[in-house]
């Protein structure tokens, strides 16, 4: 089903703990804006790890897994608090929709180009990055043409996160196979093939949506 509005639809934005800590936050110094800047951090962690990770060996590479994955969770629930932050918490400011948009589309890159350059295959890495921004813009696209934001997967941004902290987490057991970054690489080619069909399939409901329009 294609989910459109101006804002994601999330399932955590209800729950009690996420609405607790929006509302501490709220209550805080804290603006939306910083919690937007802080994802860029977190992807950028991710980045560093996933690239260590991949060059690294036995207890280090876990340790760097594990950091790899958490860094990207923290991408996340920076991404989750700073619109909630910003709206249910009434801090919204005038440059707000940049800082909403621009870190997301920096943290792709960080996390995905890390990811490539780690494991030795930087073209794929930025591949992933190129159709992960690619779905992005498509929507903001939809959204400028006055058709809404169209957020469908199947590779939307809390699927690439979901798919490279499971690859993460089970690139962790990888030497009992005999393996070496190969989870990362198939993860990679899963965010990328993803991303682009998402893309296109966006692309699809836009068009059919301005000409219905007309």
């Amino acid at each position: 089903m294609t989910e459109t509005g101006d804002r994601r639809p999330l399932t955590s934005r209800n729950s009690w703990w996420a609405q607790s800590i929006a509302r501490w936050l709220a209550g805080k110094s804290v603006t939306p804006n910083q919690i937007s800047q802080a994802s860029i951090l977190a992807a950028a962690l991710a980045g560093l790890f996933f690239y260590l990770a991949g060059q690294g060996l036995g207890s280090a590479r876990i340790v760097f897994l594990l950091l790899a994955a958490l860094s990207c969770q923290l991408r996340l629930l920076c991404n989750l608090f700073d619109g909630m932050v910003a709206v249910e918490g009434g801090k919204a400011a005038a440059d707000g929709p940049f800082w909403n948009e621009f870190p997301d589309r920096a943290a792709d890159i960080l996390i995905f180009a890390g990811i490539g350059l780690g494991i030795g295959y930087p073209g794929l890495g930025w591949a992933a990055a190129a159709f992960a921004v690619l779905t992005a813009y498509v929507r903001e696209l939809g959204r400028a043409s006055g058709q809404g934001a169209d957020f469908s997967g199947p590779m939307a941004k809390q699927h690439r996160m979901a798919t490279v902290t499971a690859a993460a987490v089970l690139s962790i057991f990888e030497p009992l196979a005999g393996l070496h970054n190969d989870i990362l690489w198939a993860a990679l080619w899963i965010v990328s093939i993803g991303a682009a069909f998402t893309a296109l399939r966006r692309s699809r409901n836009l068009i059919r949506a301005m000409k219905g329009r007309v």
